[in-house]
């Protein structure tokens, strides 16, 4: 099982019935991660364009949005899965709130985790298995009117 935070995750592994977490500390923001353009297409036509960060191994995956005190409205994190899963993400050390959003192998979004809360460990499941996770500022989703079954374009989102 694989935890996913906007910022760390654990790794369960189970071992003669036993399970052990493996968990590293984590105490700081890291370091701007390189960009690619990512447009959404609401159901009405409009297109609302972000600069997304992307996080791609696991260790920028696990630090995710830790510990950043500010996201801008127009930027995000993608996390680019190496193959399709269930995507359970929590806000452990994520000082903002967060839009979430789980997308499925043709690029739509199949479920939206709105203003995650800040330093939850609650978990937020994508409900069933997605390509990539999306993580927005908290809020933005519905200002933009942003909803499950909407398109994801970006040159680096396989087609």
């Amino acid at each position: 099982m694989r935890i996913l935070s906007c910022a760390l995750v654990m790794t369960l592994a189970l071992a003669g019935g036993r399970a052990a977490a493996a968990e590293e500390v984590i105490t700081q923001a890291q370091a701007r991660l390189p960009t690619e353009t990512l447009t959404i297409t609401t159901r009405d036509g409009q297109k609302h364009g972000f600069t997304v960060e992307l996080a791609k191994t696991y260790r920028q995956q696990e630090v995710g949005e830790m510990f950043r005190r500010h996201l801008p409205e127009n930027e995000g994190m993608l996390f680019m899965w190496p193959t399709p899963q269930v995507s359970d993400m929590w806000m452990r050390n994520t000082l903002v709130p967060l839009d979430i959003v789980f997308i499925d192998s043709t690029n739509h979004i199949h479920a939206i985790a709105e203003n995650a809360v800040p330093l939850s460990e609650a978990i937020l499941r994508s409900d069933g298995v997605v390509a990539n996770t999306l993580e927005l500022a908290g809020g933005v989703t519905a200002k933009l009117g942003i909803r499950v079954g909407d398109l994801v374009a970006s040159p680096v989102l396989k087609h």
